[in-house]
């Protein structure tokens, strides 16, 4: 597999946690999950693959140490680099911006030339809207470790699955 990091925003480390799984059901080393208070341009340089993943706060709003990295993603050329998002958010107290800050990673992304890859199917979720879905899919994984955990591990399969020919 060609370098793939890991960047993750966690305040109460569901979404630390996720990114640990995913890392791990993809077999990459936990030096290459990082926090996105720490990353660098230099890390974006470095990777030919990123996946990015928040947990969503308040009306749909991103994790906090995804701030000033996002002004970096958005400032640095990601041609030729493929990415995907994941997010985490509560379907049930907050249903109608459920995992909403994966649509900021994904537009950040996209408009700096990366290749994204892993949407996801928005059948099987409970939600009632979401700035991350558009025409039946999710920007990336969505996961509810709140209302829906006994799915997650079967979701993050489906979703490493999909996503691993992407990058080897």
């Amino acid at each position: 597999m060609k370098k793939t990091i890991i960047i993750y925003g966690s305040s109460t480390g569901t979404c630390q946690d996720l990114a640990e799984r995913i890392a791990k059901a993809l077999d990459i080393d936990a030096a290459n999950v990082m926090s996105a208070g720490d990353i660098t341009a230099n890390d974006l340089a470095d990777a030919d693959n990123l996946l990015l993943g928040s947990s969503t706060w308040g009306a749909g709003d991103l994790q906090d140490d995804w701030y000033s990295t996002l002004e970096t993603i958005k400032s640095t050329d990601l041609t030729g680099k493929t990415v995907a998002v994941f997010g985490c958010g509560d379907s049930a107290s907050f249903s109608d911006t459920f995992c909403g800050a994966m649509a900021d990673l994904y537009n950040a992304a996209r408009e700096a030339g990366a290749t994204m890859v892993g949407e996801v199917s928005t059948e099987g979720y409970t939600f009632d809207g979401s700035a991350a879905a558009t025409d039946g899919q999710f920007v990336g994984l969505a996961l509810d470790e709140l209302n829906e955990s006994d799915l997650t591990d079967e979701r993050i399969a489906h979703w490493v699955e999909q996503i691993a020919p992407a990058l080897a």
